[in-house]
């Protein structure tokens, strides 16, 4: 029973520290937080819908999910808490901004390609001004929350604890599923086409990883490629259209080009542009440990 529980260390082995991540994450610290945001909610009158503020409320209970059930650990580990793959230190250097650009440039290609073929009809800007100005840093900080608070929580330790204890490949794959999951059972409308691309994205984010020695290109992608959809493009989103868009667009093509209600992120045209990044940040980047090993030490 202890050599079930404990390694050769004498500490609890890594795949009992990822279950429990996970346990902590999905309940009591859930619970916690809900408790605790729903009178700011109310405050607010932040009602549940795909604005900038309502986001940006949810994602900051992600972000504080993720920190609250990562510091035990790197308490007991006796590491950083940024030391999972967010160093401080490495915030604003060229990963987060090539995987920024890695996010431009991908829902900007989905976006012409969708142009050029009938599916996405631009009729002019959604807001100007004032007005424009505001709804862009609204939305911008709202993505920043997106992009911290989703990489964090699935790719910062329970990426490296289930890492350290299956191998990458393994673990990658549980946590793409994860991903997916808890999109494809909490954000209404979603299909099978749109279960392949979160699938094909988280795998993406986590090579970066793996690739990178860091968080950060996937935080910059997460940040650029939703703040592109949601506000530049405009794309619907589980049946939601945002609020506070920069384009007034209208969708008039076949459900495999346009995504339907799950907008951009379920058209057909995200496999190519997903393989290609994938390919790309394989191509690009030189691996700080090999994809069998475990992942650098602190």
């Amino acid at each position: 029973m202890k050599r079930l529980f404990l390694g050769e260390d004498g500490k609890l082995r890594y795949i009992w520290r990822a279950a429990i991540f996970a346990a902590l994450a999905i309940w009591p610290a859930q619970m916690l937080l809900d408790w605790l945001i729903a009178p700011v909610a109310r405050a607010f009158n932040i009602e549940p819908s795909l604005s900038a503020a309502a986001i940006a409320l949810n994602e900051f209970e992600n972000l504080l999910i993720a920190v609250l059930c990562t510091l035990p650990f790197a308490l007991y580990e006796h590491r950083r808490i940024d030391s999972y793959g967010l160093m401080i230190s490495q915030a604003l250097k060229h990963p987060l901004w090539e995987g920024a650009g890695a996010g431009v440039v991908m829902a900007g290609a989905i976006a012409i390609g969708m142009i050029a073929l009938g599916g996405m009809q631009v009729h002019g800007l959604a807001l100007t001004g004032g007005a424009l100005l505001f709804s862009a840093l609204a939305w911008a900080g709202a993505n920043v929350l997106v992009g911290l608070g989703e990489e964090y929580f699935f790719r910062g330790y329970f990426l490296q604890a289930l890492w350290r204890a299956i191998g990458f490949w393994p673990a990658s794959i549980i946590i793409a599923l994860l991903f997916a999951a808890d999109h494809y059972f909490f954000k209404p409308g979603e299909n099978i086409w749109d279960v392949i691309t979160l699938v094909s994205i988280s795998l993406l984010l986590c090579i970066s990883v793996l690739r990178t020695g860091t968080l950060w290109f996937a935080v910059g992608f997460h940040i650029a490629f939703d703040f592109m959809q949601l506000f530049v493009i405009g794309t619907p989103n589980g049946s939601h259209i945002p609020e506070g868009r920069m384009l007034a667009v209208t969708f008039n093509g076949p459900v495999w080009l346009t995504g339907g209600v799950l907008g951009t992120e379920a058209s057909w045209l995200m496999y190519p542009m997903i393989a290609l990044t994938t390919l790309y940040v394989w191509l690009r980047y030189r691996p700080p440990v090999a994809a069998t090993a475990e992942p650098p030490p602190p």
